[in-house]
């Protein structure tokens, strides 16, 4: 239940409502956001809230999700239900988008199920399953109508020969008609600009009422200012008699054609009507994952009952109108619990967000429990109620006889009625619009009826008794909004635990008002009174002071702790390492001893076989003692006696870095060399060097390059039927994806000269790259410049064979065609 009918105005929903609808791509969309109501049921809100959030992930994630055309075909799938209906080819080139979407979303939600059946999109999958995918019926469309939407010529035996004879018979009135225009032009009944026209369907030339009698003819039409006849000149009336016999024919047979697909499509009408329904409902989730997206929402968790724990909790609309403005948004944190503060009473001063608290907390609970993600953090906790009640602004009416109070009171007398524990009250400026001390003594009554009934909500006031009775009633919980005595000005921020003071005194002086008058009222009020805005704000203040200190505190313990911890386990990774690094010193003493013990038994062995011979002896020497270098790693270390002399090689420390290798020296390059060229990746075979430049062979492609940007590489340059293509795999890619999307066709109206010819220029050259024979330039009538143009550069493209008019059925001189070799 929402109280009351205008609550979403009240809060701002209804500019909520606005933005889903206009993210929505389909109508049947858009009438899901203007049906989009209040849930109280659990199972219902989290459904709602789960799709958006899959919804909201997939779009997030940059994945192969797509939601592709949904046109609102309902009304023509129920025109099909009488037999004898079709429905038109364009409507079926709808209803064919339409079925190609459902298949595709169908099988993108197969493919994220497991062999069992399991989805990882499990709230998305309920809707994907409902889907029926429809491919017969589609291919049936495919069959009848080409990818613009006429019936295909190949539809029935009937309509080919129908179409051939139409093709036949507008060649012959096209060359009746040319030879008409050709006398006309000669004999100067006619400028030689002038081209047919068509009236009533049929081939007429226009003529200036002087000349009307020349041609002779049947008189169809005269231009609004009778300057021009329109004639159908005699030789072509029997054939413009056939053709339209024709036309008729032809209109005839694609009726029957629909009417045969109308038939087919009938029996499937209920499934293809549900499916458009369940793609508008997907629309309109994805729509509210858009919105999700652009407010920074998430998925909360969610109690089934009253709960409300919210961390930066912000106003969807009031924040994009600060973006706009280039301000930023103060976030909410508010937290209510059962049973000690089920309801907060906010204080504080005028123009310090009150109000806007109390319209983010109804239009945030409003959202979610309409199935919108709310714009709070993921770690919030969200709660399901039965009720929300607001009373907000001034609903005073003279027709009903109610002034600002009443208006309150018979609120505050309905919420007294159906109030219950599932019910989320919010009330702002409670218990004002009349003489003070009553109308807090009648507020601070309800309030605890309102705490007595174990509703929730949250309430704002400027009455000290409201503040003292939530202050003492458990239930009940005080809070503030900040502001800042030095700039006099609100902060914006709700301080959950202390009262606030309303500053009035504060906001009297920055006003302006004189100093005589404030100091009159303090002594009218009394300086307790004035003064307990005062201790309120010490309190306010004292209180922050030692939440940052214990806040500085716990930072600096856990940087001590982390700090603590890391050098704990540096110590361990330097104990692990020294035993490492004692470990390797032993076992490359016993390698250095091993090997020192061999040499030196091999020095004395080879003295003793040469029987102490001096040169033999200086020759076994000098070999110990290049034996001792090279353990040693050191020059010199032949002199030491000791065959430990050799120094045990350092482990490299983090800050030791490895000696540079000297540069080797290259030598130049020369014929016959395996180079690469720099920013190539191909590589290719010097064939001559001249000067500072060398000639280069890459593959089929021979070139002349400095020698500066070549470098020598191992790699052998290709040849023959190996060698490199200049083509890369992506290129290739894109050339056949063009080829695909090519049509032939192009329409330069309404373009300047120049952009024209630019467009044409890329047209011809994708036509003839894709072996295209024949292609039409739409460029209209006009003055002729446009046309002139584009002409003298066809005049001058090789590929270009001939250039044309069109049919004057089809457009006459405002079509060129071109037939390219």
């Amino acid at each position: 239940m929402i109280y009351p009918d205008g609550f979403e105005k009240k809060v701002g929903f209804d500019a909520v409502r606005r933005a889903v609808a206009d993210a929505c791509h389909s109508p049947m969309g858009r009438e899901q956001a203007d049906g989009m109501r209040f849930a109280g049921d659990f199972a219902t809100v989290s459904l709602r809230l789960r799709q958006t959030a899959e919804m909201l992930a997939l779009t997030a994630a940059d994945s192969d999700f797509q939601l592709g055309p949904i046109h609102d075909m309902r009304a023509a799938i129920r025109g099909i239900r009488v037999a004898g209906s079709f429905m038109p080819a364009q409507e079926l080139m709808q209803l064919r988008a339409v079925l190609e979407t459902a298949a595709d979303l169908h099988a993108f939600f197969a493919r994220h199920r497991d062999d069992e059946g399991h989805s990882d999109l499990p709230a998305l999958d309920t809707l994907a399953l409902q889907l029926v995918p429809m491919p017969e019926t589609a291919r049936a469309i495919d069959r009848l109508l080409d990818r613009w939407g006429n019936v295909r010529d190949n539809a029935s035996p009937e309509l080919t020969d129908i179409r051939r004879s139409l093709a036949s018979m507008n060649g012959v009135i096209a060359g009746a008609m040319r030879r008409v225009m050709a006398r006309a032009v000669q004999e100067g009944w006619v400028d030689a600009d002038v081209t047919p026209a068509v009236r009533d369907g049929r081939l007429v030339v226009p003529v200036a009422p002087a000349n009307k009698r020349r041609i002779p003819g049947i008189v169809h039409d005269e231009s609004a200012s009778g300057k021009t006849v329109f004639i159908e000149p005699a030789e072509i009336v029997e054939a413009n008699n056939r053709l339209r016999e024709l036309q008729m024919r032809e209109r005839r047979e694609v009726t029957r054609l629909l009417i045969g697909m109308a038939d087919n499509l009938r029996p499937d009408a209920p499934d293809m009507l549900a499916d458009i329904d369940l793609l508008g409902e997907i629309d309109f989730i994805h729509a509210k994952a858009a919105y999700a997206m652009a407010t920074d929402a998430h998925m909360p968790s969610l109690a089934d009952g009253p709960a409300m724990e919210w961390y930066h909790a912000c106003h969807p609309v009031l924040q994009a109108s600060l973006e706009r403005q280039g301000k930023h948004i103060v976030p909410l944190d508010i937290t209510l619990s059962e049973p000690d503060s089920r309801i907060l009473v906010i204080s504080g001063p005028n123009a310090g967000g009150k109000s806007v608290t109390l319209k983010t907390a109804g239009i945030i609970q409003y959202m979610t429990q309409c199935g919108l993600l709310p714009p709070v953090y993921e770690n919030s906790r969200m709660g399901i109620f039965d009720s929300i009640f607001i009373d907000i602004g001034d609903d005073q009416s003279i027709e009903d006889d109610l002034s600002t109070y009443s208006s309150h009171l018979r609120n505050m007398k309905y919420f007294l009625a159906h109030g219950n524990t599932r019910t989320l009250m919010l009330i702002d400026e409670f218990g004002a619009g009349t003489e003070p001390q009553i109308g807090g003594a009648i507020a601070q009554a309800i309030l605890r009826q309102y705490n007595a009934q174990g509703m929730w909500g949250i309430v704002t006031t400027h009455f000290q008794n409201l503040k003292h009775f939530a202050e003492d009633t458990p239930g009940l919980v005080n809070g503030s909004m900040l502001y800042d005595r030095q700039l006099m000005q609100p902060q914006f921020r709700l301080l959950i635990g202390h009262p606030g003071s309303s500053f009035a005194v504060e906001i009297a002086r920055k006003t302006g008002l004189p100093e005589a008058i404030i100091d009159d009222a303090e002594q009218i009020v009394g300086s307790d009174y004035v003064n307990l805005d005062k201790y309120l704000l010490d309190i306010t203040r004292d209180k922050r002071y030692w939440e940052n200190k214990r806040a500085d505190i716990r930072r600096k313990e856990k940087r001590l702790e982390e700090t603590l911890a890391r050098y704990e386990a540096d110590a361990d990774n330097l104990r692990s390492q020294r035993r490492e690094i004692i470990a390797d010193a032993r076992a490359e003493a016993r390698r250095i001893l091993e090997s020192s013990n061999a040499a030196i038994e091999r020095t004395i062995h080879d003295i003793r076989r040469a029987q102490a011979d001096r040169e033999a002896t200086l020759e076994a020497r000098r070999r110990l003692a290049e034996e001792r270098e090279h353990l040693a790693g050191e020059p010199g270390a032949a002199d030491s006696d000791h065959p430990l002399t050799a120094r045990v090689p350092r482990r490299k420390t983090r800050q030791e870095a490895p000696a540079p290798k000297p540069a080797k020296e290259q030598r130049p390059l020369a014929a016959g060399d395996n180079v690469l060229l720099d920013g190539a990746g191909t590589p290719g075979t010097i064939e001559s060097i001249k000067g500072n430049s060398a000639t280069v062979i890459f593959g089929q492609l021979r070139t002349t390059v400095r020698l500066s940007r070549l470098k020598p590489t191992l790699r052998k340059a290709p040849s023959g039927a190996k060698a490199a293509s200049f083509v890369s795999t992506a290129t290739s890619d894109e050339i056949r994806e063009r080829q695909l999307r090519f049509k032939p066709e192009i329409d330069v109206r309404g373009m300047r000269a120049d952009e024209a010819v630019q467009a044409v220029t890329y047209f011809i050259d994708d036509a003839l790259q894709f072996n295209a024979q024949r292609v039409r330039i739409l460029h209209g009538t006009g003055t002729g410049a446009l046309r002139q143009y584009i002409r003298q550069y066809l005049a001058t493209v090789h590929g270009v064979r001939a250039f044309r008019d069109e049919d004057v059925r089809l457009g006459g001189a405002g079509i060129t065609i071109v037939d390219l070799a």
